[in-house]
């Protein structure tokens, strides 16, 4: 598809900028997914409105990624050319403009803006991500140095999206902004499956999908495994050769865990299907894909006893301290019981129901429309 050509529009018409320049180009991962399929859902939602929405990229690749729409490429959201997107969207004639992230920018803007906050992980573990380039890792450790960068970023905006209550809350906790903050929540990609045919309580199976930064604490989930003898621990997700021997040198004898390297949706729903369980012992997290996606398919889910998987998670599961292996191991054991495995089954695709993406795409709707008028 070539870049999007605009015929003249009425002046009633709401023209909506979204930016997916953090898609990925090859595979998701979990922001590019939250943009990529509410995107998607957005779009379903403003047909045959007076909403017109461009997707922003910096890659043709992440079309690939994409639903089929309207697209301008400009920038890239690291590239120093990001102190003009501002006037770039400008020209093109944007009303309200829609980012995945806090870090747009917006100097000399003249339209409306929404910017989104995940989470606040890096705040207490500010290691940053190993792709990116040395010099965003550096300013990225400055940024997380104090919250007031954060405030100053989210001062620019005239609305707010956080993907979680949770978040939400520590928006208002650490007041980083003054502006309305909505929940426009993550969800799984995949709709609620069939009810499972068969029991997995005695499979003694497990799967882990996540990355391997500090704060998801994998190594909890590895030491486990000495007083859960005869389990396998898959590990479903992309890792570099150093990350993996340095979780191998964990696994304890006789224990079992083994490394995917990547799988595709095909092969995770494979694995998935085959497990007692899907564990993670992560410390923070910002909402928890993987859990909703397990929950989703009918599979059990072990996880963390923090706020935010309580939020997504409820009742449909079974908690651990994340820094006890010996209450992981206990906690896992539990799903051996037939009759609680089935029950967590079912509890689990009743709960994902609560997270959707057309649910998700009307709240971003609203805010649309919010900051628009609020703008007139």
């Amino acid at each position: 598809m070539s870049k999007s050509t605009r015929s003249p529009q009425p002046s009633e018409t709401i023209r909506v900028f979204f930016d997916a320049r953090f898609t990925r180009t090859t595979h998701h991962d979990g922001i590019s997914r939250y943009g990529s399929c509410l995107l998607a859902a957005l779009l379903k939602a403003v047909r045959r409105t007076d909403i017109e929405v461009t997707a922003i990229i910096n890659d043709e690749a992440q079309l690939d990624l994409l639903p089929d729409c309207a697209w301008v490429k400009l920038n890239s959201p690291t590239s120093p050319q990001e102190i003009f997107m501002g006037r770039k969207l400008n020209a093109l004639g944007a009303d309200v403009v829609f980012s995945t992230m806090q870090v747009m920018g917006s100097t000399g803007r003249r339209y409306g803006l929404i910017l989104t906050v995940h989470d606040l992980i890096y705040y207490s573990h500010p290691l940053p991500p190993a792709d990116l380039p040395s010099a965003v890792r550096m300013l990225w450790r400055a940024y997380h140095l104090s919250f007031a960068p954060q405030r100053l970023l989210l001062g620019r905006a005239d609305a707010i999206a956080a993907v979680s209550q949770t978040t939400k809350d520590l928006i208002a906790d650490h007041r980083l902004s003054t502006k309305p903050v909505t929940v426009v929540s993550n969800a799984a990609e995949a709709a609620v499956a069939g009810v499972r045919a068969v029991n997995r309580h005695d499979a003694r199976s497990l799967v882990y999908m996540g990355a391997f930064l500090p704060y998801k604490n994998v190594e909890t989930l590895i030491r486990s495994l000495v007083h859960l003898p005869g389990w396998t621990l898959h590990i479903a997700s992309r890792i570099d050769g150093r990350r993996e021997a340095a979780l191998r040198a964990l696994i304890p004898d006789q224990a079992k865990v083994v490394f995917h390297r990547g799988v595709s949706d095909d092969e995770y729903a494979e694995l998935l299907e085959g497990a007692t369980a899907l564990v993670t012992a992560s410390q923070e997290e910002g909402f928890g894909l993987p859990v909703i996606e397990a929950m989703a398919q009918g599979v059990p889910v072990a996880i963390s006893d923090i706020s935010i998987f309580h939020e997504i998670a409820g009742d449909a599961a079974v908690y651990f301290d994340p820094d006890d292996a010996s209450d992981v191991a206990a906690t896992i054991g539990r799903l051996t019981d037939a009759r609680l495995w089935s029950e967590l089954s079912a509890a689990g695709q009743k709960q994902a129901q609560s997270f959707d993406w057309d649910s998700s795409a009307q709240a971003l709707v609203g805010m649309i429309r919010s900051v628009q008028a609020s703008r007139q």
